[in-house]
C-alpha cells in the first residue's frame, strides 16, 4: 500500500482548498473567556447565551464559576478576558494586576440583594436581625453558639446547621463585612460551596438550616427556601425589586459588576460582546431575578469602554449600605 506524503508542496489541490477553507474557519473563530462570581454567572450567562445565538456561533463565550476571588486571581493573571465580581475589586487584587500589567475597565452591571434563607418549616426566625446574624457567623461563634436557643431564647433549642459561599466568593467577603464587621471574618464550621446550589440543596432539606447567597438563586429556588426578613434597625425587611430600589433593604443590597481586561478589549469579539451585554443586559438582569441599574449606568461604561478608562472608583473596598443612587453618584475616574 502506498502512503500518501503530506508535504506541503504534494498535496492534491482539493486538499489543499479543504485545509484552507479550514485554517479560514479556526482563525475567524474567537472565545471570549469570563469567570468568577456565581452571583453574577447567571447574567453573564444569559448573555453569553443570547450573544452566541446572535454570532450564529462564529465568537465562542465560555462563563465559569470559581468565585469573585477566584475569578480576580485568574484575570490578574491574563487568563481571562472579563472577571464577574459580586464586590469591588480588593487592594491586594489592584496590586496583582499591576504586577502582571493587567489594567481593567470596571462595570457595574446590577444590583443584587443578598438574601438570609431558611428552611419552609422554620416558623421561628422569619425576622432576623443583623445582630442576630452577627452572633450566629461571627469566628468567636465557633463551637459555642450552636443552638437557636443560644441566639433567641424564644427560639427552639435544637442545633442549627449553617450554609454560605466559601472564602472565594465575593458574596462572603461581602456578608461578613456587612454583618460581622470584617471581610472573611466568620466562624469555620459551616457547610461552604462556591456553588449556589449546594447551599440551596443544603437549605432545603434540613429544618434548621440557615445560609445566605444572592437574590436570583433564592428566586429560583422559593418553592424549596424562605427569605428571612432582615432588621437592619428599622424593622425586618424582605429582600424584593421595591425594598432594593428604594434603599430600605440594607445593609444587604451591593452592586455586583464585571471587569473587563483593557487589552482584551480591544478585539473586536470583545468589544461586540461588552457592547451587546450592556444594551440587552439590562433586560436580562431582569430576567435573571436581579434588579438593572438606569440606562444611564450602561450609556456610561460603554463610555468608559471607548475612552479606555482604566481602574476602580472604590480604592480596593467595598461599601457598605450603598444604594443604586448612590453608586451612581461615584466618581469615574
Amino acid at each position: 500500500m502506498k502512503l500518501l506524503n503530506f508535504k506541503s508542496n504534494s498535496i492534491p489541490a482539493t486538499l489543499g482548498a479543504l485545509f484552507s477553507v479550514a485554517s479560514i474557519s479556526i482563525a475567524s473563530a474567537d472565545t471570549i473567556k469570563i469567570d468568577g462570581s456565581s452571583t453574577v454567572y447567571p447574567i453573564s450567562e444569559a448573555v453569553a447565551e443570547d450573544f452566541q445565538i446572535a454570532k450564529r456561533g462564529k465568537i465562542r463565550v465560555t462563563v465559569g464559576i470559581s468565585g469573585t476571588g477566584g475569578g480576580f486571581k485568574k484575570f490578574c493573571r491574563g487568563e481571562i478576558d472579563i472577571a464577574d465580581a459580586s464586590r469591588p475589586i480588593k487592594q491586594q487584587e489592584i496590586d496583582a494586576c499591576k504586577k502582571t500589567g493587567v489594567q481593567y475597565i470596571e462595570m457595574p452591571v446590577a444590583f443584587d440583594a443578598l438574601t438570609v434563607v431558611i428552611n419552609p418549616k422554620n416558623d421561628w426566625s422569619k425576622v432576623i436581625t443583623i445582630a442576630e446574624l452577627k452572633k450566629i457567623w461571627e469566628p468567636a461563634a465557633q463551637g459555642k453558639i450552636t443552638k437557636w436557643s443560644h441566639i433567641n431564647p424564644a427560639w427552639p433549642n435544637a442545633k442549627f446547621k449553617l450554609y454560605g459561599p466559601g472564602a472565594d466568593s465575593g458574596t462572603f467577603d461581602y456578608f461578613t463585612e456587612a454583618v460581622v464587621g470584617k471581610a472573611k471574618s466568620s466562624r469555620g464550621d459551616f457547610t461552604a460551596s462556591e456553588d449556589d446550589n449546594v447551599l440551596v440543596q443544603g437549605v432545603s432539606r434540613d429544618k434548621n438550616g440557615l445560609g445566605f447567597f444572592g437574590f436570583a438563586y433564592f428566586v429560583e429556588n422559593q418553592k424549596k427556601l424562605n427569605a428571612a426578613a432582615v432588621d437592619g434597625g428599622k424593622g425586618g425587611i424582605l429582600p424584593s425589586a421595591k425594598t432594593v430600589e428604594d434603599g430600605t433593604y440594607q445593609p444587604l443590597s451591593r452592586p455586583i459588576f464585571i471587569y473587563v481586561n483593557a487589552k482584551a478589549a480591544k478585539r473586536p469579539a470583545v468589544k461586540e460582546f461588552i457592547d451587546f451585554y450592556m444594551k440587552k443586559g439590562p433586560a436580562l438582569v431582569k430576567e435573571v431575578k436581579y434588579f438593572p441599574l438606569p440606562k444611564e449606568a450602561y450609556a456610561l461604561n460603554l463610555e468608559h469602554l471607548k475612552k479606555k478608562k482604566i481602574g476602580t472608583v472604590f480604592g480596593g473596598e467595598s461599601k457598605m449600605g450603598m444604594k443604586i443612587e448612590d453608586l451612581m453618584k461615584q466618581k469615574r475616574i
